[in-house]
């Protein structure tokens, strides 16, 4: 099964109102926004990250989500297993520094043990309060899609991480931008009040775009050749499929009316018309999508 099948399952369950029919990232209580990510050694990062750099990680897609509402965040929860008392410390320094760095107090939450040798799962559930919460299903035909930031380099910094090669600033930053991302919580209040729909880039920026457009019922273009990418990944890669089909970006995309054009926030990359799917150009020439369009969990 894989996740879109279970998550498709679940819609049978009883649901609250503000779960959006599970077609969103957030649940919405009132004017507070809540969500939970969870990161899995092995799958969301690898044994050898430093365990501050994936406190700081866990903090950062659960804000990301909360970025994704134009929400402000309220506090966390976080679900720990007990794993080693150097590794546990150094993580507990890096939430210190996370959660201090992005002005998320902690709530509370849980300690758990695993079996010896399992790899450890790390669940966090955050709480967001103001939010004016576009949902990614309030596209509209003729609108504009935009993204903040730049795609790809978390993706070529885990092939960085990796390969244990790290030498010079580009792969540096590359590195950094996969093992500390940085939640857009700014972007995010900015661009909600006047967004149609928004949404955080995790798995990849096709395969969210194309969650959003269905989440719509519309489809969506994307223009390859509008995509930003950084210096640095064009100094490494500069392969823009490859950056556009790689997860742990956490920019966000948002869907914007023809007459909004957030200058400095965003970069304008396609748009949404009556239809189905997801459509790629380059340089206005239809192009063929790839096998996979990003990171999709399975059994």
């Amino acid at each position: 099964m894989i996740e879109a099948e279970f998550i498709s399952a679940l819609r049978q369950l009883p649901l609250h109102r503000g779960a959006a029919g599970l077609a969103d990232d957030a649940a919405l209580l009132g004017t507070h926004v809540v969500t939970t990510d969870t990161l899995v050694e092995g799958v969301h990062f690898l044994s050898d990250d430093p365990p501050g750099d994936v406190a700081w990680k866990l903090v950062a897609v659960n804000l990301s989500d909360l970025a994704g509402k134009g929400a402000i965040p309220e506090g966390v929860l976080l679900n720990y297993p007990l794993s080693g008392d150097a590794w546990d410390r150094a993580f507990l320094a890096g939430l210190h520094a996370s959660l201090a760095a992005m002005d998320c107090p902690l709530l509370g939450g849980d300690t758990v043990s695993l079996p010896p040798g399992a790899p450890r799962v790390l669940t966090m559930t955050a709480f967001g309060r103001d939010a004016a919460a576009p949902l990614r299903s309030g596209a509209r035909a003729g609108d504009v899609l935009w993204v903040t930031g730049t795609i790809g380099d978390a993706g070529a910094g885990l092939a960085v991480a990796r390969a244990g090669d790290c030498t010079g600033e580009g792969p540096m930053a590359l590195l950094a931008a996969y093992r500390r991302p940085q939640p857009r919580l700014s972007e995010g209040r900015r661009l909600a009040p006047v967004a149609r729909a928004m949404m955080d880039v995790s798995d990849g920026l096709l395969i969210d775009a194309r969650r959003m457009a269905a989440a719509s019922g519309l489809a969506v273009t994307i223009a390859l050749d509008a995509v930003p990418l950084s210096p640095a990944y064009r100094a490494y890669s500069g392969d823009v499929m490859a950056a556009v089909t790689a997860g742990d970006d956490y920019q966000l995309l948002c869907a914007l009316p023809p007459d909004q054009r957030p200058t400095g926030l965003a970069t304008r990359i396609g748009s949404f018309a009556a239809g189905t799917g997801l459509h790629l150009t380059r340089a206005g020439v239809t192009v063929a999508l790839p096998r996979d369009l990003g990171y999709e969990h399975r059994a």
